[in-house]
């Protein structure tokens, strides 16, 4: 994973330092994505999975780094083509706002607050909401969608900013099995057009699966590398031994914590 040119590479980041002005959430951080994977990053709560994700997309700035490049460009240029989803309690799904007008909002971002939507733009967003299967709740307020569905809004809005490289924090909480497969079908489906996902991710279950490279993260870098490297017990165990349960003599349950 070290090697490639940069023009390979979705998201380069060297020695990355980072987190909020009294805590240091990651420390040191070096990781590279390779355009067209699907890329997991797992770890604890409070392990920095969400920072690292907020850092790359310039919501949080990076106390230190050597290296921070998003598809070969500085970030300020490279998130033009970079779509990031929030975890869900971070979104106001009260607003009162359409599925078409979510999706419409790609094009801002692709061009410029000023601009007006166009007959292009409005036919590239129905493009997109048909192909993920939205047409029929164009005008629907978005809040009041599926977890699935909310998933699905965002992929499209992300087609039509013409996003290379989609990071997601948490997708699949809150969705049942059955929306669980079919947005990691959908993933498959992006990363076949040549699209990178970047996923925080606390289900386990779909990385073998589903993922071609996994960042095992715990304020550092405990491992990456493919799922099979990465997800071997002895690392598991590293990764959320203080998260487990244990249970005492008596029967008492306590959770490890530092």
């Amino acid at each position: 994973m070290s090697h490639g040119h940069a023009t390979e590479l979705a998201l380069k980041i060297e020695n990355l330092t980072a987190g909020y002005p009294d805590n240091v959430v990651l420390n040191d951080v070096s990781w590279q994505v390779r355009k067209g994977t699907l890329a997991a990053i797992i770890g604890p709560n409070g392990g920095g999975k969400s920072t690292l994700l907020k850092t790359a997309v310039g919501l949080l700035s990076p106390f230190k780094y050597k290296t921070m490049e998003l598809l070969g460009h500085s970030p300020k240029i490279g998130r033009k083509r970079v779509a990031y989803l929030p975890q869900q309690e971070e979104v106001d799904w009260d607003f009162p706002i359409t599925v078409l007008e979510v999706v419409l909002q790609g094009r801002l971002v692709r061009q410029g607050l000023w601009d007006r939507y166009t007959k292009a733009d409005y036919a590239l967003s129905d493009d997109s909401l048909r192909f993920f299967g939205l047409e029929k709740y164009r005008h629907t307020q978005v809040g009041s969608l599926s977890g699935g569905q909310r998933q699905r809004v965002f992929l499209a809005r992300a087609l039509v900013q013409e996003a290379d490289l989609i990071l997601l924090d948490e997708p699949s909480t809150g969705l049942d099995a059955k929306a669980q497969h079919e947005l990691a079908d959908l993933f498959r489906i992006l990363r076949d057009q040549g699209k990178t996902i970047v996923a925080a991710t606390h289900d386990l279950n779909c990385l073998t699966e589903c993922f071609d490279h996994v960042l095992a993260l715990d304020g550092s870098v405990r491992a990456s590398g493919k799922p099979h490297e990465v997800l071997t017990e002895e690392n598991m165990v590293r990764l959320f031994a203080r998260h487990f349960p244990k249970i005492g003599a008596a029967g008492e349950v306590t959770l490890h914590e530092h």
